[in-house]
């Protein structure tokens, strides 16, 4: 059996899939951007959050609780390729969720997202 210290070596050495997300409604395609450094489990945790009610954007939240779950879709936009094992890559996940922010643009009609304020 592997000792807490190992475990936690061998999680630290884990790569998980990290980039940038979509969360497409499907009846009337607009669209929540989002990113993370584990693409599968922030599916799982937004998942959660819309299920439960207590999701951090209110708009997306009320469009899921009146539409239902089966009508929105998961879609992994961009992936980040982990070539430094000592590299932080939070910062690279945010810059790559401002350009997937200011390519799609999903505001207003088209989104979840507020307006950026100038």
């Amino acid at each position: 059996m592997k000792t807490r210290r190992e475990l936690r070596e061998e999680y630290k050495q884990m790569k998980f899939r990290m980039g940038t997300f979509q969360i497409r409604n499907t009846l009337n395609g607009k669209i929540y951007i989002g990113s993370s450094p584990d693409l599968i489990a922030i599916w799982h945790a937004q998942k959660l959050q819309l299920d439960m009610g207590i999701h951090q954007n209110s708009n997306l939240q009320k469009e899921w609780d009146e539409s239902g779950s089966e009508n929105f879709a998961y879609e992994i936009l961009e992936e980040i390729e982990q070539t430094d094992e000592s590299a932080d890559y939070k910062k690279e996940i945010k810059i790559l969720e401002e350009i997937w922010l200011d390519r799609i643009k999903p505001y207003g009609d088209k989104g979840y997202h507020n307006l950026p304020s100038l």
